[in-house]
C-alpha cells in the first residue's frame, strides 16, 4: 500500500510537469506543434512494456543477439526504429553494427544476464537445499585394551537437507527485490541503445554536414581561383592595379586554408563512427567517403509530440525500478525483527564395516526443526533499516529528478527543432538573394560599373550564407535525431 502511495505521489508530478511543458511549449510554437499529435499517439501505441525481464530469456548468446538485431522488425514500433524515416541506408547498416559490436554496448548486455543469474539465485532460497555427503574415518581409543576394538574403520554417506520456510515473507521481499533490479538493468540496456543509435547518427550527419562544407569550400576555390586568374590579366595588361589581384588573393588563401581544418575534422569523425561500431578506425572510411545528401522529410509533421510518450523513456522506467527494489530491501531488513524456521534433516548408512554398511542395522536418520529468533545484536537491524530507508529516500530523489530531467530534455529539443525550422527558412530566402545579388554584380564588373571588391563582397556573403545553410540542413536532422533520443525512441520492444 505504501509502494502504491509513493508511485502514485511521484506519477501525480509527472503529471503536473506534462501539463506545463505542453502548455509552454504550445504557446511557442503552436503552429507546429497542433499538427500531429493524433498521429504520434498512434506511432507510440504499442511501444512500451510492462514486464522486461522475461524479454531476455532467448538472447543469452551472440548468435540470438545477432537475430533479433537483424530479424526484428515491428511495424507498430516507429520509435523503436526511428532512423528507417531518415532513408538513409548506410545509417541504418552502421546503427545495427554498433547494437551488435559496440563494447560498452557487450558490458551492459552482460550486466542484463549477470541481474538474470542472480534472479535464480535468489529464487532458490524457496527450496530445500539437499547435500550428498559421504565419509571415511580411521581412530584409535586409547583408553580401550582390547587391541581389536582399540583401532577402527567407519564408514558413511547419505544425504542431509536443509530448508527454512519463509513464513514471515523476507525472502518473498528478496526476491521482488531481484526482479525489479533485473527490470531495473533491462531498462539501463534499453537506455544504452537509445543513447548508442542516437550517437552513431549524431557523429554520422555532422560527418554530411562537414562533407559539404568541404564541397562548398572546393567550389568556392574554385570560383576564386577563375577570378584571381582574370585580375592578374587584367593587371598584366594595365586595366587595373595590383590592389584587387591582391584582396582576391587573400580571400582566396583563407578560403584554402577552410579545408585542412575541415578535412581532420571528417577524419576524426569517421574514426569515431568506426569506434562506436566496433570497428579498426580507418575501416570504414571508403564506406563514408562518399557524400550523400540530406534526407528530405517534413520535420514539421514529427515536431507535435504528446508529452504522453514520456512515459516510454528507459532511464525514468530503470529509475523506478531501481527505488521499487530498494523499497523491497527495506521491507526484508523490517523482517529481520522476526524469527526464522528451518527444518534440518539427514539420511543415511553408517557402519564399522564395510561387509554391514548396508545391512539393516546401519540405517539412520535425523529430523531437527531449528527456530532462530534474534534477542539482542546491539541495534544492527533496527541501523539496517535506517540505512536502507535512507537509500530508498535517495533514490526517490534520484527517480523524480530523471523525471525533470526528461522534460526539459523533450522540451529543449522541440524548441530547438521549431527555431531551427525558422532559421533554416531565413537563411534559404536569404541565399537564394545573396546568389542573385552575386550574378548581378558580376555582370555589373563585367560592364564595368562596379569594382572587384563589391564583387568579393557578394561572393564571400554568397559563401558564408552557403555554410550556414548546409549547417542549419543538418542541424533540422541533428534536432530530430536529439528529439528521438529525449523521447526515449531507439529500443526494440523484445518478444
Amino acid at each position: 500500500m505504501m509502494i502504491m502511495k509513493m508511485m502514485m505521489k511521484t506519477m501525480n508530478k509527472i503529471f503536473a510537469l506534462i501539463l506545463i511543458f505542453s502548455v509552454s511549449f504550445t504557446a511557442d510554437a503552436s503552429e507546429l506543434t497542433d499538427k500531429a499529435n493524433k498521429d504520434w499517439l498512434e506511432l507510440v501505441r504499442k511501444y512500451t512494456s510492462e514486464d522486461l525481464t522475461g524479454n531476455f530469456e532467448e538472447v543469452e548468446n551472440d548468435y540470438k543477439w545477432e537475430k533479433l538485431i537483424t530479424k526484428s522488425k515491428r511495424s507498430d514500433s516507429f520509435l523503436s526504429e526511428w532512423w528507417e524515416t531518415l532513408g538513409d541506408d548506410v545509417l541504418t547498416e552502421l546503427i545495427n553494427e554498433a547494437f551488435l559490436h559496440n563494447r560498452d554496448f557487450m558490458a551492459i548486455r552482460a550486466k542484463v544476464l549477470e541481474a538474470r543469474a542472480q534472479l535464480g539465485i535468489t529464487r532458490t532460497n524457496f527450496n530445500p537445499k539437499v547435500d550428498f555427503s559421504s565419509e571415511y574415518e580411521n581412530g584409535r581409543n586409547s583408553d580401550i585394551e582390547d587391541d581389536e576394538i582399540k583401532s577402527y574403520n567407519k564408514y558413511a554417506f547419505g544425504l542431509d537437507s536443509s530448508w527454512e520456510i519463509d513464513f514471515f515473507g523476507k525472502n518473498k521481499h528478496l526476491l521482488n527485490a531481484s526482479k525489479a533490479e533485473l527490470e531495473s538493468e533491462t531498462s539501463n540496456l534499453n537506455n544504452a541503445w537509445v543513447s548508442l543509435s542516437a550517437e552513431v547518427a549524431l557523429n554520422y550527419f555532422n560527418l554530411r554536414i562537414l562533407q559539404k562544407r568541404l564541397e562548398i569550400a572546393e567550389n568556392n576555390l574554385k570560383v576564386q581561383s577563375e577570378f584571381l586568374e582574370i585580375l592578374k590579366s587584367k593587371r598584366n595588361s594595365g586595366l587595373i592595379d595590383d590592389f584587387a589581384v591582391q584582396k582576391a588573393h587573400s580571400e582566396l588563401e583563407v578560403t584554402r586554408s577552410n579545408i585542412p581544418e575541415i578535412s581532420h575534422s571528417i577524419n576524426e569523425l569517421m574514426n569515431a563512427i568506426a569506434m562506436l561500431t566496433g570497428e579498426i578506425p580507418g575501416s570504414l572510411n571508403e564506406k563514408l567517403s562518399a557524400f550523400k545528401n540530406f534526407p528530405d522529410i517534413k520535420i514539421e509533421k514529427l515536431i507535435g509530440i504528446p508529452a504522453e510518450t514520456l512515459r516510454q523513456r528507459p532511464d525514468i522506467r530503470a529509475a523506478e525500478k531501481k527505488f521499487e527494489a530498494q523499497i523491497q530491501k527495506r521491507k526484508a531488513a523490517e523482517k529481520s525483527f522476526y524469527p526464522t524456521i528451518q527444518l534440518i534433516g539427514s539420511i543415511g548408512l553408517e557402519s564399522f564395516s564395510t561387509g554391514h554398511l548396508f545391512s539393516s542395522g546401519s540405517y539412520t536418520y535425523s529430523i531437527s526443526p531449528k527456530l532462530n529468533w534474534p534477542i539482542f545484536n546491539g541495534g544492527e537491524i533496527r541501523k539496517n533499516i535506517q540505512v536502507q530507508t535512507a537509500v530508498e529516500k535517495q533514490l526517490l530523489a534520484e527517480f523524480e529528478g530523471v523525471i525533470l530531467k526528461a522534460v526539459g530534455e523533450v522540451r529543449n529539443a522541440l524548441n530547438a527543432n521549431a527555431q531551427e525550422i525558422l532559421r533554416n527558412e531565413s537563411l534559404k530566402s536569404g541565399l537564394k538573394s545573396a546568389m542573385s545579388n552575386f550574378e548581378i554584380s558580376r555582370n555589373k564588373y563585367s560592364q564595368g560599373l562596379i569594382n572587384y571588391t563589391d564583387v568579393l563582397n557578394s561572393q564571400m556573403q554568397v559563401y558564408s550564407l552557403e555554410n550556414d545553410f548546409v549547417s542549419s540542413e543538418g542541424q533540422k536532422i541533428i534536432n530530430l535525431i536529439t528529439l528521438f533520443k529525449t523521447l526515449g525512441g531507439g529500443w526494440r520492444l523484445l518478444e
